[in-house]
């Protein structure tokens, strides 16, 4: 059974897929999972492997979407990064880099994009 809390990152996901590759990148995977948890999209832009989070909310009163990523999120996004890059054989990659894509649909409002780059 789908939830609406599934329908919504589902909505939220395919949202992000465009903008990342409106921007030029290449979708390498999207919901990969290993025993360390789940990323939403890796990407590849120029010779930099891109992990990317999205979050998905219809209002913002626990804050604005990308504000959900805390620095503790952001180290397992790295080591997921580095978990993905031994597991593929993917060669010229130089630098890794970790992107949040927010996404704000309050109900009658158009929808809210907001993408922040990460430090390669």
């Amino acid at each position: 059974m789908t939830t609406t809390r599934q329908l919504l990152g589902g909505f939220g996901e395919e949202l992000a897929e465009r903008v990342l590759q409106g921007l030029g990148m290449e979708v390498l995977a999207r919901n990969w999972r290993c025993e360390h948890g789940e990323v939403d999209f890796v990407a590849r832009d120029g010779d930099c492997l891109v992990v990317c989070e999205v979050k998905t909310r219809t209002g913002v009163g626990f804050g604005d979407p990308v504000e959900a990523v805390t620095f503790d999120k952001m180290l397992r996004l790295r080591r997921l990064a580095a978990a993905w890059l031994r597991d593929h054989a993917i060669e010229g990659v130089g630098t890794v880099r970790v992107d949040v894509i927010g996404v704000l649909r309050r109900p009658g409002e158009r929808t809210l994009i907001r993408h922040v780059r990460g430090d390669a």
